[in-house]
């Protein structure tokens, strides 16, 4: 049995009140007024797809190392950078991991989902699959009510799944529902009644007939059926054409999280297991984008006893309301606004070749332990730092990345440049010994104090906006339960 046999999501803290976006807009057309409900998950300014891919999937790497990583997502910073190795390296995998990016259509991470399963079965190992998008949207356009951002990761093996895969139906179409053109920085969306009509309604029930017919499965059999889609109603219209139950319709989280691209088929899908799944029970997965992408799977009876590194409930409960529409137009550079000259002092040249030679201890927090004594220490150097020892030569390296600590000191500083004042930063204790002077970030002013218990996370540490290149590194997060 080849099939998904664990997950892990990401879906950052901030949540954007549609509120706050209706009531930017009524003035201009009342309409907006009905559109209040529900709240959107946002990045703040230090985060994009990559830093949520690394938090989605670092759970999963624990253990044994995948063979491959691919990273889904049609919202990566780079056009000419290869995104998954990033990922690798921040995770600590070894170079000899296989690593690939899939992107250019809504349907990139259900297809390589598809991909992976297919190599499995020709031969290859363990796959670790990175589903993740931040889609910048016009205000006032459909996507920014519509959409948000998360990641999901997946690991794709055949040691005890948790959803079997039985068959994959694929109905490759370039029919264009939207497309965003190189260079270009939003999608540009055709008519809502002909994408549902022409597009969803004719091509999703081939690829399903497919996927249908390779696992011998009727639509009758079919438990609970997936497929995200903005459209009202286009869930049930295609459910309809293709003689599956509607009762089968699995909740398509718009309400508390919005439609996060490439990884919402998995992130419906994981929902409906956690909350509505169960053994034996028949899960069809469908995602549209250049036509449609088909699998149908099997629950078996691991689900009743698997824990997720982050499940789906709890990363939907680790939420902060926000209601200012004006930091989300800042955050994701929609609205231009005056950063002052330390905001232009924040844009130096970031050189590459240093980059590169640091790269396990900037994009891994590696830092070394002594082998001599066992002091560990960040950054890593060639003498040990402890007094007592100062051997030379002796450190190896050491990652810090799920070490937990607590706050030693902190300011908040109004006068240091940051995006979303003020700047937090401080001196972190690690339980194991280290220390580090680091950023603060996901936190209000006053919620933070000496003592208090943090977690790292991989987020963007400041950005070279002239060149295009966020510079990324970790920073501390108060341990929150969810």
């Amino acid at each position: 049995m080849v099939g998904i046999t664990g997950y892990s999501t990401y879906i950052p803290r901030r949540r954007l009140q549609r509120s706050a976006i209706a009531d930017a807009h009524t003035w201009y057309d009342p309409s907006y007024a009905a559109k209040r409900r529900g709240e959107r998950a946002i990045c703040s300014w230090d985060e994009d797809a990559i830093t949520m891919g690394v938090e989605a999937a670092r759970g999963l790497v624990r253990g044994q190392p995948p063979h491959t990583l691919m990273f889904a997502s049609t919202t990566g910073p780079f056009a000419d950078r290869q995104q998954a190795g990033i990922i690798a390296t921040a995770l600590s995998l070894e170079g000899d991991v296989r690593t690939l990016d899939v992107t250019a259509s809504q349907r990139a991470g259900l297809g390589a989902f598809g991909q992976a399963v297919a190599s499995f079965k020709e031969g290859s190992r363990d796959t670790l699959l990175v589903c993740s998008d931040k889609r910048r949207a016009r205000a006032r356009s459909p996507g920014e009510l519509a959409w948000g951002d998360g990641a999901v990761s997946v690991s794709i093996g055949s040691e005890t799944p948790l959803l079997e895969v039985l068959g994959r139906g694929v109905n490759s179409v370039d029919f264009l529902d939207h497309y965003r053109a190189s260079g270009k920085d939003f999608d540009y969306d055709w008519e809502e009644r002909w994408i549902r009509d022409e597009g969803l309604s004719k091509i999703v029930p081939q690829a399903i007939s497919r996927a249908l017919a390779n696992a011998g499965v009727t639509p009758e059999e079919v438990a609970h059926f997936v497929l995200p889609s903005t459209i009202s109603r286009a869930a049930q219209l295609v459910a309809r054409a293709a003689n599956l139950n509607p009762e089968s319709i699995v909740d398509n989280l718009a309400g508390a999280l919005g439609e996060t691209g490439v990884a919402h088929p998995l992130f419906m899908a994981l929902n409906a297991l956690e909350t509505r799944v169960k053994p034996g029970d028949f899960l069809l997965v469908c995602s549209f984008g250049s036509g449609c992408e088909a699998v149908l799977m099997r629950a078996t009876e691991v689900i009743a006893k698997y824990e997720s590194p982050m499940s789906v409930a709890n990363a939907l409960g680790a939420r902060q309301p926000e209601d200012n529409y004006l930091k989300y137009l800042s955050f994701n550079r929609l609205l231009e606004v005056d950063e002052g000259k330390r905001g232009e002092a924040a844009e130096f040249q970031t050189s590459l070749s240093t980059s590169y030679r640091n790269r396990d201890m900037l994009l891994g927090l590696v830092g070394g332990r002594c082998m001599r004594c066992g002091t560990v220490q960040f950054p890593r150097a060639r003498v040990c730092v402890n007094p007592q020892c100062r051997a030379t030569d002796t450190q190896e390296p050491y990652s810090f990345r799920d070490e937990p600590a607590n706050i030693s000191s902190w300011s908040a500083d109004y006068l240091a440049f940051t995006p979303d004042p003020p700047s937090h930063y401080g001196m972190i204790d690690f339980e194991n010994g280290g220390r580090l002077m680091t950023d603060f970030t996901d936190v209000d002013l006053g919620e933070i104090d000496v003592g208090m218990a943090v977690e790292m996370r991989f987020r963007i540490k400041s950005m070279d906006h002239p060149r295009g290149l966020p510079r990324y590194f970790w920073k501390a997060v108060p341990a929150r339960s969810a």
